[in-house]
């Protein structure tokens, strides 16, 4: 763990929190705290009845009464004061993980997170649980210290010497749990890593169902994950006995002190100087609510510790230097109507696009692409091409922003563009990847994310796509459920979905990362076709081997090793680049194979 990372503000970070919600944080303060202090009032109840048995208008009724009237008020002070600890717990850890993921979708997009997708949902699970509950906890912190300094002030008042044994094994647990922190904190770590670990492989799995089955391999995966559990019941197990032993620490010192207390205070009863039986029976109210308050402060040590671990975890998603960024306070649109997805402003129609000396590199490797220039025009098809591990993909992903170029500047029309994540999105550009993402929802839902059709532009987007047939076939038609990442649809109709989609917000700048690649010859040549029939006035920067891209291509880039070594039309390529040329003989063999998906 880095200095900075364990250094993190905690409480700067929690008070944050509170600022997001003030309002019901203030109300859950009272509250809370009323709840602890009330019970000083049946205290002082019973030690006048004792003290005064027997004087009239002080009887068993009357203490009655007063009990069952102060049960009901207690009794609805807390259940107020828990639909109020709801509301503000939801509201903290909803900003929490809306502060998260927006910041994960302002990184660049091919580069985002490390860690896989298992352990990022352990951290907005596990660790935004733990957060909120030792922020709520500040409340009874608060109630609990004025609980106990209204006691110590009443038992004083009776038997100091008395009132110190009352404190003392409260004085104890906090030690003890201050002592303890490290272990806690070192234990936690390691339970919240072993846990991401069997979700990370449990997704792996998910995912791969169809790899697993082909290669026969379903008892080494399980064996792996036997594997990983063992380790994570290991690394559970040895965190719940650190706090059960706490626990155990806490309620037995109490215990103990309780009972050496009553030895004491009884033997006092009716001597001169000594406790009466009013004194004594206060002393026992409040015995044991000194008990739960003590065990509470241990309590939330831990619980603090364990907080700091999961700020820390949560801070590494957000590869910033700002912490506070996680506790920004945001609109949560907890009520009311939803609003409708903001769509940026299109500037102005793409006349030019232009990179010069766009490099990027892979942090720690030589893999990526260095001073590329290139430019495109209005209605013009650009195809990148080049042999596997030449640069085509970064290429496009430097472009459009998907990862943070090192040099190197892009111009629309001219003007730079600074923010190239924030400014390629639709309607300026769409972009398709080589593994297009579909969703675990209708095949409509998957085209617009959100967008309405209000236009009507999605059946014109399906048949631009070559997908209108596919549609036809289907029995739900645009309400078939896809499947969780496309699984119920093709290789070539999970490409063609993912071109739809871009089509249903039509982009000036169309930019493919080898589309074609699971389509037949007759499929590819019928979207290229509408392509350019239908969207002649887009923009599309291409990368494909494939030849019916490479015929219709207004011009070719060539990549070796994240250079530009070739650029021109077809004709000329093939008689001035060697290197093309071995790509064209290729791109033969390929298609004459045919694809392996339709």
């Amino acid at each position: 763990m880095t200095t900075r990372r364990s250094s993190l503000p905690i409480l700067r970070l929690m008070a944050g929190l509170v600022r997001v919600a003030p309002g019901w944080y203030i109300a859950n303060t009272f509250l809370w705290t009323s709840v602890w202090v009330l019970p000083v009032i049946p205290a002082l109840i019973t030690q006048r009845f004792f003290d005064d048995l027997g004087t009239v208008g002080f009887n068993p009724a009357t203490l009655i009464a007063l009990l069952l009237g102060y049960g009901a008020a207690r009794l609805a002070v807390m259940f107020t004061a828990m639909w109020n600890d709801v509301n503000f717990m939801f509201r903290i850890s909803s900003t929490l993980r809306r502060n998260m993921i927006e910041r994960i979708f302002d990184l660049p997009g091919a580069q985002s997170v490390p860690e896989a997708s298992g352990e990022i949902i352990s951290r907005f699970r596990e660790d935004v649980e733990h957060v909120e509950e030792a922020t709520s906890m500040t409340v009874d912190l608060a109630g609990t210290a004025l609980f106990g300094v209204i006691a110590a002030a009443v038992l004083t008042s009776i038997d100091a010497q008395m009132t110190l044994l009352v404190f003392a094994p409260l004085l104890f647990m906090v030690v003890v749990a201050e002592r303890a922190g490290t272990h806690i904190r070192r234990y936690r770590t390691a339970a919240r890593q072993a846990t991401e670990r069997i979700t990370g492989a449990l997704g792996e799995m998910y995912g791969a169902v169809q790899s697993i089955k082909v290669f026969g391999v379903e008892d080494p995966m399980i064996e792996h994950f036997k594997r990983l559990n063992d380790e994570r019941r290991k690394m559970m197990v040895r965190d719940k006995v650190l706090t059960a032993i706490l626990e155990s620490v806490f309620w037995n010192t109490l215990s103990i002190g309780t009972g050496l207390i009553l030895i004491l205070a009884a033997g006092s009863i009716g001597q001169d100087g000594g406790l009466t039986v009013g004194e004594f029976a206060l002393f026992v109210f409040f015995l044991d609510y000194v008990t739960d308050a003590g065990w509470f402060i241990g309590a939330f040590i831990a619980r603090y510790k364990q907080a700091g671990v999961s700020f820390e975890r949560m801070f590494a998603l957000l590869q910033s230097d700002d912490p506070m960024m996680l506790v920004h306070k945001r609109e949560l649109y907890l009520t009311g109507e939803l609003p409708d997805p903001e769509m940026p402003a299109l500037d102005s129609r793409l006349d030019r696009l232009e990179a010069q000396g766009l490099t990027f590199r892979y942090p720690g490797t030589l893999n990526g692409i260095e001073n590329v220039d290139l430019t495109l025009h209005r209605g013009s098809f650009t195809v990148v091409t080049g042999k596997i591990g030449s640069g085509k993909t970064t290429l496009l992903r430097a472009i459009l922003g998907l990862v943070a170029r090192d040099s190197g500047t892009v111009r629309w029309n001219g003007t730079e563009v600074d923010e190239l994540g924030d400014f390629f999105v639709p309607p300026r550009s769409a972009y398709t990847p080589q593994v297009p993402k579909l969703f675990s929802m209708s095949l409509r839902d998957n085209l617009l994310l959100g967008r309405n059709d209000d236009d009507g532009s999605l059946d014109d987007a399906i048949r631009s796509a070559a997908l209108d047939r596919d549609v036809a076939a289907m029995p739900e038609g645009l309400d078939t459920l896809v499947g969780p990442l496309g699984m119920r649809l093709s290789g070539g109709q999970i490409q063609r979905t993912a071109a739809a989609r871009m089509f249903v917000r039509s982009p000036e700048l169309l930019v493919f990362d080898d589309l074609s690649s699971a389509l037949d010859v007759d499929t590819e040549n019928t979207l290229w076709e509408r392509l350019f029939s239908e969207h002649a006035e887009s923009t599309a920067l291409v990368v494909s081997h494939r030849r019916p891209a490479l015929q219709r291509a207004d011009q070719i880039i060539v990549l070796s090793e994240g250079r530009v070594v070739a650029t021109g039309k077809l004709a000329a390529l093939l008689e001035t680049s060697s290197e093309f040329r071995e790509l064209w003989e290729t791109a033969a063999e390929s298609n004459s194979d045919g694809p392996a998906t339709a």
